[in-house]
């Protein structure tokens, strides 16, 4: 290995222009390009994105998904400086800045910019650290010194970029750094190196060559939510698809689980019409209290009887006493479900 190329300082740079850079280097010059934060959704082990999302705006077919949680990142990016502050002063470790975006020595498509970089105090050792921030019911994923497997691609990816030994995190969940706060470090590895770097190789490989990666490995209902991106709306102008033969298993279990779920669904009716049943002979005694209580010799049984208020819009009124309204406020979604039927030959 060899020192990073320095492609281009990003400080004060926008972030259309930024994309640019990351898309195809600060010249334009670079066909394809992997981030850090690529590496974990070409692995298949990201919580938010798939390889074949990913690679469609690789290629141009698809635009990046609009962030839902654009609030929520925003945050973790204005969190980053306070992580840096207490990984500093939790460790003794020197944190310093870095604004330049680097392209690995020996594989050109592979660019990186750093949260951090910090210096190990008892060694001089160089290191690169990566700023995390989350929720409170995430805090159990950095539990004794753990990390997630898809922040982990990222930062050995990153050191394998930068060329140096050692990474950290400083991931941040809460306002009391003693008790909401983790700092788990990690060294270098080869082994795994290679790894990523075969995948990553045979990424890039199949976007020159046009092949798709399948949806083979992904969480199912990450799937279904990345292809809806993908291709949007059904298009009732399109011929029929005539599926291979192969498939045929997976058609006559999904026609067996439809009819366990419509099953399940009627039986699921039968027992909330015996729940209100019951439920009317209580509320006959209860009237306008909230609580009750039956003593029994081994326990007490506890009724709540609560009056609970919501307020939503009345749509019907809306729309026609206001329709002009109406339709400006109207939210429209779509959604695709996989129905399976058997006609006879």
């Amino acid at each position: 290995m060899s020192a990073p190329i320095i492609l281009c300082d990003t400080a004060g740079m926008t972030n259309e222009r930024w994309l640019e850079c990351r898309a195809h280097g600060p010249k334009g010059d670079i066909e394809y390009t992997v981030g850090g934060s690529d590496v974990a959704v070409i692995f298949g082990v990201s919580p938010w994105t798939t390889p074949l999302e990913l690679w469609m705006v690789k290629k141009g077919r698809a635009k990046p998904a609009v962030k839902a949680n654009a609030k929520q990142l925003e945050m973790g990016h204005l969190l980053e400086p306070i992580a840096a502050h207490w990984y500093q002063s939790i460790t003794g470790n020197t944190v310093t800045n870095d604004t330049n975006m680097y392209q690995h020595a020996d594989h050109p498509y592979a660019l990186a910019d750093f949260d951090r970089r910090f210096i190990r105090k008892d060694d001089g050792e160089p290191g690169i650290l990566e700023c995390k921030s989350c929720t409170y019911h995430k805090a159990g994923d950095w539990a004794n010194e753990a990390y997630p497997l898809y922040y982990e691609l990222q930062l050995r990816y990153y050191l394998a970029v930068a060329d140096v030994n050692i990474g950290a995190f400083a991931a941040l969940w809460g306002n009391n750094p003693d008790v909401d706060f983790a700092c788990p470090s990690l060294e270098r590895d080869p082994v795994k190196e290679d790894m990523i770097f075969e995948r990553l190789d045979e990424w890039i490989w199949s976007l020159k060559n046009d092949k798709p990666p399948t949806m083979s490995g992904i969480k199912p209902a990450l799937a279904l939510e990345s292809l809806a991106k993908i291709y949007g709306a059904s298009n009732p102008a399109l011929p029929t698809v005539e599926l291979p033969k192969k498939y045929e298993k997976n058609l006559r279990r999904l026609i067996a689980l439809q009819g366990e779920v419509a099953e399940h669904n009627a039986e699921l009716k039968r027992l909330d019409k015996e729940v209100q049943a019951h439920s009317a002979r209580i509320a006959e005694l209860m009237k306008e209290h909230e609580h009750g209580v039956l003593e029994t010799a081994k326990d007490r049984i506890l009724i709540d009887f609560v009056t609970k208020t919501s307020k939503r819009p009345d749509s019907k009124r809306l729309k026609k006493e206001y329709p002009n309204i109406y339709d400006e406020v109207l939210k429209v979604s779509e959604s695709r479900t996989i129905k399976v039927s058997v006609e006879s030959a």
